[in-house]
């Protein structure tokens, strides 16, 4: 299915995609000097209101994950090994700092700024804590796994 878009919304996505902010991704491709900062943002707003763009930002967004291989797993793996070597090279302040990542990466810890609730999952602080540690049992396991695996 081609999408057709104006060489100005073309350009709005990819910019959209590469900054995050649509008011930015606007002035970059549309004629906007002697635009006020308001103007920008209600133009830009209607921008992504438009299913054509909206249709091209998933595609452009999915393209951007698959080149960079961008799991919940991958990120999950990252932390742990980096929590891992951390606790190996015995920089403990590290290793939080990986648990405390990954505990956000899964949900576990939400910043009270912006908080979102699933409404089918409601889990309890001992839940919460018991899912982390499952997660970072897993990872031990693997760990000697591996060991055993290389040492043999």
């Amino acid at each position: 299915m081609t999408i057709k878009l104006t060489p100005k919304q073309e350009g709005f996505c990819y910019s959209y995609i590469e900054t995050g902010n649509a008011s930015e991704a606007y002035r970059l491709n549309y004629n906007a000097e002697k635009q006020s900062a308001e103007t920008v943002k209600v133009n830009a707003c209607k921008l992504l209101k438009n299913t054509n763009i909206l249709l091209t930002l998933e595609q452009l967004r999915k393209g951007h994950q698959e080149r960079h291989n961008v799991t919940i797993g991958n990120l999950t793996a990252m932390y742990i090994e980096d929590r891992l070597a951390a606790r190996d090279a015995k920089q403990y302040s590290s290793a939080i700092a990986a648990v405390t990542g990954l505990a956000k990466l899964h949900g576990l810890i939400t910043d009270k700024q912006k908080v979102e609730v699933d409404a089918n999952v409601k889990l309890t602080d001992t839940e919460r804590a018991a899912k982390l540690a499952g997660i970072l049992s897993l990872a031990e396991a693997r760990k000697k796994q591996a060991e055993e695996k290389h040492n043999a």
